[in-house]
């Protein structure tokens, strides 16, 4: 099949969660540019500014906002001034944004703080419904909404804690809208990576372990790169994933299918199904 880079010709969409070039906000964002997109970005502070500024220009960025999820007034502020830069339409958002304090991404899920557990939940769940919610005025033609998730969601990952829990509360999210938005011809759906070397990811404790060990054990026997990420991300957003809503897309090289490594590769004694 011949590829057409132009795939998400006359589509514009906004991109929330870049933080540097290697996170997975940037991969999406830079395949659906390679594809035609029009793309606009918001950031977090001066600090995140000072990174995300020179790589939205990079791609023609047609606006560069604030926004801080926890304020609803900056939230309002930043979709009203990407819809202006779009001519009051928006056909795609895409929702890479999660926190937890770092110091409980370590040990126990037990210890996680009241506090931390509220935040978390507020900045990486909620804030997707509200992303939705100031979204919908502005697709008026249809559109697509996706966020990220990962596989700790639905299994227990080590030290990933209340992210996991947040998670979980995603995934029911992006069925829940899905169905909301679906007579507007709104699609809704998260794709899940596997681990990958971000900003996000070294904040969780035995984050390079994880990665070693999805890397060596994944049916890819390796782990899955931005470009894949954002390939997954280009079909959910284009007219390729036209009947697609409601869905978890995983990209992590097919970890997510192994109920345990195979003990011969653990052990190092090579392959083989072993014993019966």
């Amino acid at each position: 099949m011949t590829e057409n880079p132009a795939v998400m010709s006359g589509k514009r969409g906004l991109i929330m969660g870049v933080a540097n070039d290697h996170s997975i906000a940037w991969g999406i964002a830079a395949m659906l540019h390679k594809h035609g997109a029009e793309l606009a970005f918001t950031y977090q502070g001066e600090a995140f500014e000072r990174r995300v500024r020179p790589l939205a220009q990079s791609v023609g960025a047609k606006a560069i906002v604030p926004c801080d999820v926890e304020d609803e007034t900056s939230m309002h502020s930043a979709f009203d001034a990407v819809a202006k830069a779009f001519n009051g339409h928006i056909d795609f958002v895409v929702h890479a944004i999660a926190y937890s304090d770092k110091e409980e991404l370590k040990g126990r899920y037990l210890n996680t703080t009241k506090s931390n557990f509220a935040r978390s939940m507020a900045i990486s769940c909620y804030s997707f419904t509200e992303v939705a919610r100031l979204a919908l005025p502005y697709m008026s033609k249809g559109g697509s909404l996706i966020t990220l998730t990962y596989e700790g969601s639905s299994r227990v990952m080590p030290n990933y804690n209340v992210m996991g829990v947040a998670k979980a509360a995603l995934e029911a999210s992006v069925r829940y809208l899905a169905v909301d938005l679906g007579p507007q011809n709104i699609r809704v759906n998260a794709v899940s990576p596997g681990p990958m070397r971000t900003l996000a990811g070294s904040a969780i404790g035995s984050a390079r372990a994880t990665f070693k060990l999805t890397a060596q054990h994944s049916p890819l026997r390796r782990n899955a790169s931005l470009e894949e990420v954002g390939g997954a991300a280009l079909f959910l957003l284009s007219d390729l994933g036209a009947g697609v809503t409601g869905e978890i897309v995983r990209v992590d090289s097919g970890f997510h299918v192994l109920g345990m490594p195979n003990p011969a590769d653990v052990n190092g004694t090579g392959g083989g199904n072993g014993d019966a």
